[in-house]
């Protein structure tokens, strides 16, 4: 969770939101500012941010707000717990992939890349976001660790079905879903 105020040195918060919530995180936001008219709070809402609370403030309330936040993290994480791409159901709770029913074993990273492209499932995801957002690399490091893990992947979820669910976008990434 993060207290954010609008006005930081060098970068703003909004700017700092935006880009967070760019880079496809969720983090619960809180914008603490002195800039608390209506159409303030309206913009700092549309940027991004969960909630608003401008100064001054009791910090009681701040306390408040921030467990508010806490608990609606809690029940959104118990919904991402549990996610469905046609026939193929990951469970991040139990750490379980099934397709049609049959259990399909995966080892971490393989478990960490399904999950990515599930929650960007229809959409292309390049081999970029997948550096950075499953082996944590910031740079390319002209590696085939990408292709040798998606085709291990593709391997053991699409081997036994009629239909694959994990296509190549020739010169874009993967895409994980039915094809449309």
């Amino acid at each position: 969770m993060l207290v954010v105020d609008r006005m930081l040195p060098g970068l703003d918060g909004l700017s700092l939101i935006s880009a967070l919530r760019a880079a496809g995180r969720a983090t619960p936001v809180l914008i603490l500012s002195a800039l608390g008219e209506v159409d303030d709070r309206v913009t700092g809402l549309k940027a991004g941010g969960d909630d608003y609370l401008a100064k001054p403030y009791a910090f009681s309330e701040l306390l408040a707000r921030l467990e508010a936040l806490q608990r609606r993290g809690r029940a959104d994480q118990a919904v991402d717990d549990h996610l469905e791409v046609a026939d193929l159901v990951l469970d991040r709770a139990r750490h379980r992939v099934t397709r049609a029913g049959q259990a399909i074993h995966l080892q971490p990273r393989e478990f960490r890349l399904l999950e990515y492209l599930m929650r960007h499932a229809g959409h292309v995801v390049t081999r970029t976001m997948l550096l950075e957002h499953v082996w944590d690399y910031h740079f390319d490091p002209q590696t085939n660790v990408i292709d040798v893990h998606v085709s291990r992947l593709r391997a053991k979820m699409d081997r036994d079905f009629s239909q694959p669910l994990l296509h190549t976008v020739r010169g874009a990434g993967y895409r994980l879903g039915p094809i449309e």
